[in-house]
């Protein structure tokens, strides 16, 4: 009887776990291994370190189990060549990995074949994924509509004015609906050069002070 674990990921908490542990569990009674431990992880999928995953590998160079079971490829790494290093160690360990949705079993040679070829082609399909963003991104640039966040809308030459008159970078803040480090950002911006001949008040001195203590 096989030493088998299970590793299953979700992004977030408003997946479920046991979705994916259900069947993983099914298939390791069915195939009569002795499952001796559940490794799991809620974690977005582009994210390198997950506890749970980490922990399966170093119980792995530890020998502890036979073989692991997961429901899907893109459920152990972020991307192929992630998945590949992954792969590539818990071969050179002798520990077996079955994946359910792509039916694959690297026991046998043909399993370790298809491991290779199956993650390529989930490699390009998220590359196309990424190029289509770009390119309604780009369209929706060249049709003039706003990408990201809008630019601030604020009368900066006013709101210079008050900051010299001695407002605080609170009461500037409130004045203009703005939050405090785009009041920071505008007179930080603003500031002249010393090289070009600018010798700070005593005012703009504690002024200085001020903006740099909010920074």
């Amino acid at each position: 009887m096989k030493r088998a674990v299970l590793y299953a990921r979700i992004s977030t908490a408003d997946q479920n776990l046991q979705t994916q542990l259900l069947d993983l569990r099914q298939i390791a009674n069915h195939r009569d291994h002795e499952i001796i431990r559940e490794y799991t992880d809620t974690i977005s999928g582009t994210k390198s370190k997950r506890p749970g995953r980490d922990q399966l590998l170093a119980d792995a160079r530890r020998h502890r189990f036979d073989i692991v079971l997961v429901s899907a490829f893109d459920r152990v790494a972020r991307n192929v060549r992630h998945f590949l290093e992954v792969l590539d160690e818990l071969n050179h360990l002798g520990i077996e990995f079955v994946s359910l949705r792509e039916n694959i079993d690297t026991g046998g040679p043909l399993g370790r074949a298809m491991v290779v070829i199956v993650g390529a082609i989930a490699q390009v399909e998220r590359q196309a994924i990424v190029e289509r963003v770009r390119a309604g991104m780009r369209r929706a640039k060249l049709e003039g509509r706003q990408i990201g966040r809008a630019p601030l809308q604020v009368d900066r030459l006013a709101l210079l004015g008050d900051r010299g008159r001695g407002m605080s970078l609170n009461q500037l803040a409130r004045a203009y609906g703005i939050s405090k480090a785009s009041v920071c950002r505008i007179v930080k911006d603003a500031k002249p050069p010393v090289s070009d001949g600018f010798i700070p008040t005593a005012s703009a001195s504690v002024q200085d002070k001020e903006l740099a203590s909010s920074m």
